[in-house]
This record gives structure tokens, sequence and C-alpha cells, in this order.
């Protein structure tokens, strides 16, 4: 499996720059690289100094890159749909709907994009793989679709099976799938059947690459100037909202001084010479180690004996975090995300006690 790489930040503050310099790195130091671009403009290109396609071509020694584009993932992903719809019904109804007609709706772009790199990562080519994605909450949203998508599977099939429809239902479901599909399915089925089973395997294979920083991690990038600073503390507080490790600040074109240390303590703060020309070398050699991101602090931390829960939020204050209860799992409102805590049985259930806000940690007590 390969380590996944992202850099988070303000529109101009060189990731892209900064991506194509860490896949540089990688590649030097004898990695496997895939450096995947999500802008379908001619800019990737032009700063790579290459024109990768769709597909995976060999730029350099050991790296490879490519462009994704949303139109054919999705024109791929549409006929493995209908394979799907012709295995488990008899009378397929996606047969005359064709790929090359569909276009993207909005998300689509991010979840194609996620999709993509899961496929990369499984295919075992790859020691690396560096994301060049948007930077900003577009891509955590995507890097946060797993744990989103796991908690709408296993609250709605909870309140579906407790209800008086679902109760109502279950007894009719074993006779209509066997008269309409070619399969026998119950109610229990159709929850955890071998459909449901395939996708929660690939969205907790996705949860636990995103929790482990040996597997996956971001580093934001900035530069001195205020804006990009409060961007990229901003985007730093909603990295630890889908529990993505951050692991470091890459400063372009700058000078770290002790405010910028103290804004972003207790990450370490690595600044970048400005690139001269074709010359990347400067650049590779000046940035940090970008394959250990275990030091950085943990998005949140479960403490059973203790009944206490601890959400790193920096780059928030007490007024911007929200901690509501109204299900069986904690909600924690922080910018514009929102983070469901799957507890442990031991505390799954209880009710919250308390909550403090202090030192950008919401210490939650049950």
């Amino acid at each position: 499996m390969a380590k996944i790489l992202t850099f988070l930040g303000k529109g101009g503050s060189g990731r892209t720059t900064v991506a194509i310099a860490a896949a540089k790195k990688f590649a030097s130091l004898g990695s496997k690289v895939l450096l995947a671009g999500s802008d379908p403009s001619p800019t990737f290109g032009l700063l790579l100094g290459a024109s990768p396609g769709f597909d995976p071509v060999e730029i350099a020694p050991n790296l490879s890159a490519l462009q994704l584009k949303s139109t054919l993932m999705l024109e791929r992903s549409w006929e493995q749909v209908k394979d799907l719809e012709a295995q488990y019904l008899r009378s397929p109804t996606l047969k005359d709907v064709y790929g090359q007609e569909l276009g993207i709706l909005p998300g689509m772009d991010c979840a194609l994009d996620l999709n993509a790199i899961r496929e990369f990562d499984q295919s075992g080519k790859y020691d690396v793989i560096i994301y060049d994605g948007a930077g900003g909450l577009a891509s955590l949203r995507m890097l946060g679709m797993p744990e989103i998508m796991s908690w709408y599977i296993r609250r709605f099939r909870r309140v579906f099976t407790e209800s008086d429809v679902g109760k109502a239902l279950s007894p009719f479901i074993q006779p209509i799938t066997s008269a309409i599909l070619n399969v026998s399915w119950t109610a229990e089925d159709l929850t955890s059947g071998e459909p449901t089973q395939k996708t929660n395997q690939i969205l907790d294979e996705g949860k636990a690459a995103l929790a482990d920083p040996n597997r996956v991690a971001a580093y934001l990038v900035t530069t001195e100037d205020p804006a990009a600073i409060a961007t990229a503390k901003y985007l730093w507080g909603s990295a630890q909202q889908i529990g993505l490790t951050v692991g470091g600040v890459i400063l372009n074109f700058g000078e770290v001084t002790e405010a910028i240390a103290t804004d972003f303590s207790p990450l370490g703060v690595t600044s970048l010479p400005r690139r001269v020309g074709d010359d990347w070398q400067p650049l590779v050699d000046a940035l940090p180690n970008l394959r250990d991101a275990t030091q950085a602090p943990k998005p949140f931390t479960i403490d059973t004996s203790n009944r206490q829960v601890k959400v790193f939020l920096p780059g928030f204050d007490k007024k911007q975090v929200k901690l509501t209860q109204y299900g069986p799992e904690i909600t924690i409102e922080a910018g514009d995300q929102r983070r469901n805590l799957f507890l442990p049985p031991s505390l799954e259930g209880r009710p919250v006690k308390g909550a403090k806000f202090q030192e950008g940690y919401l210490i939650i007590s049950l």
C-alpha cells in the first residue's frame, strides 16, 4: 500500500509547486511515485514541464504523472455500475444509458478522484501517491467521504430496521426479490448482504487509511500573507474534523518568524526558496521529511477508563465550535463541517456530562 500525501492551502500559495517538488524528492530517493493532478487546465503540465494524460505516464525515473479527468472517470465507472446491475437484476434498466452521455454533477468529481486514488493504491505499483487537489474544503470533504458515507449507511439502516415501515415490509422482501431478481434476499440481506458488505469493506478501508498517518497525511502550504496564514490555520482545524493528520507547514517565499512558528505550534514550519527557471533542486533539498507525520497531534483520542474524549481543533475558538448529541453518537460542528464521533461500546449512548475548550482541544466528559 502506498503513502498518500496531499497539500492544503489558499489558492496562489504554491501548493502545486510543492506537490511537484515532493514528487521529485521521493522519486530521487528511490520510491515509485505517482503524481495525480486534479486541475484539467494546462497549468499543471506547464509547471511539471510535461504533458501527462489521463492514464499514468512515466516522466522521469521512478516518477509517473497523470491529469485526472472527471468525464472519462465517470464513463469508466458507469460501465462498472451497469455490470453490477446486470449481475443482480433479471432485466437491467441502465443498459441503454451510455457513460459518454453523462455530465458531471457537483460533488461527482471529488468522489471520482477519491475512487481513482483508491484504485491506484490497490494496484500496488506505487510507494507514494501525491494528490494535487483543490487544496481546500473540497479536498477535505473528498477525503472524509468514507467516514460520512459510513455514518449515513449505519444511521439510516438502523432507523429503517427499527421503523414501522421497515418492520411492515420485512416479510415481503424475500418473495419480491425472488420474483424480480435472480436472488432471494431477506430484509437482513438488504442491509448486510454481499453488495452492502463490499461497500462497507471499501469504506472501512478508507477510514482506516485516513486514521493512519503512515498511510495518509496532509501538509499545509502558506505564504507570509495574513490571508494565506489564516486560511491554512482554518484548513488545519478542518482537517482534524475528518480525522486527517496534518504533518507540518511549508512556508513559500518567506522566512519563518516567531509569530508564524507560534501560529502553527506544535507543527514544524519549513521555509522554501523561490524556484528559478527549471531548477527544482533547491526546493527538493529544502523540503522536510514528508514520510513521518506520526509526531503530529492526533485528531482525537478516546480515554475509555476516564470516559473522556479529546478533539484537537486548532484554528478555531470556543465560539466556532458546537457540540450536540441527538442520537447514539456525538456531533461536533466546527467551521463548515460536522463530525459524528463513533464511540466504543463502553461509551456508546452515554450522555455528555460536560465539555470545555482548552488550548485548541475540545474535551468532552461522558
